[in-house]
């Protein structure tokens, strides 16, 4: 039975035991995804929505759909998933966070001025080490020839220029902004978090390593879980197809950092608390 405190739902984890060293492969051996029910503490959990952006359509920003192919994906998720996900949450009561970053579209939002008010100034950031003409060169060669391609460019950089939250992941009301990991340290601090479930995109990059990732996070003691359905994943030529780096990135965060959730089950068990209080 839920309680006003806690959320029973299912939750993805990975057994990465045993290797078995009688087969070919040994890993092969590993117990994979299980699924197990668990508690969440309403009191002590929220969403994390991460770079859920406007990236524009293919007409207005060619390049930069051509630099990054989930763009599709993400807006199918902004579109289909997110919409349900976060209406529960707020129906709910349940504590609901955004992170930011890429430009200043949010910083008008009351809840970003709240934060900024709450958390002070940022401290001072890691020294940088200083560039020689050759790691201009190199880093410029990247640029061109790895991410996101000279032709690319312009579009990308006028993307950003008009960077904005997807229509449906703009905050409501007084919900807390973050742009980096300062700031979401201190939302968390103020609301008693210390677990976050992450939504956005994309699950193996921004979501993992940017300001206010998992990386961030969980150095600072909060749990880090996200939503399957509500990610997508940065994939190569390879990968593509099958979407195996979306996969890869949730059993990284699984192994690494805390829980895998289903959506649908997440909405459910705010309803059958609802239903129960």
């Amino acid at each position: 039975m839920a309680d006003k405190h806690t959320i029973t739902l299912p939750a993805s984890c990975y057994q990465q035991f045993d290797a078995d060293f009688k087969l070919d492969v040994p890993g092969e051996g590993y117990g994979g995804w299980k699924k197990s029910e668990i508690k969440i503490s309403r009191d002590h959990t929220a969403v994390a929505v991460m770079h859920a952006w406007d990236m524009g359509t293919q007409e207005r920003y060619p390049g930069w759909h051509r630099a990054v192919e989930y763009i599709p994906r993400a807006q199918k998720i902004c579109r289909t998933v997110l919409p349900k996900l976060l209406s529960a949450a707020r129906e709910s009561g349940f504590k609901l966070f955004h992170i930011v970053g890429g430009g200043d579209y949010y910083k008008q939002y009351p809840g970003y001025r709240k934060t900024v008010e709450l958390a002070g100034p940022e401290p001072q950031a890691p020294e940088q080490i200083k560039a020689d003409p050759v790691l201009e060169r190199l880093r410029r060669f990247r640029a061109e020839h790895v991410h996101v391609g000279l032709h690319n460019e312009a579009d990308v950089k006028r993307g950003f220029e008009n960077l904005d939250f997807a229509p449906e992941a703009r905050p409501v009301g007084e919900e807390g902004i973050a742009e980096n990991a300062h700031q979401l340290f201190t939302l968390c601090k103020h609301a008693g978090v210390n677990h976050l479930i992450y939504a956005g995109f994309a699950i193996n990059w921004c979501l993992l390593l940017s300001p206010g990732g998992m990386a961030d996070m969980s150095k600072r003691g909060i749990m880090c879980s996200t939503f399957r359905q509500a990610v997508t994943a940065v994939e190569n030529k390879e990968t593509a197809r099958r979407e195996l780096c979306k996969e890869i990135g949730l059993w990284r965060v699984a192994l690494a950092f805390g829980f895998v959730f289903d959506v649908n089950d997440f909405v459910a068990a705010l309803k059958a608390v609802d239903r129960d209080r």
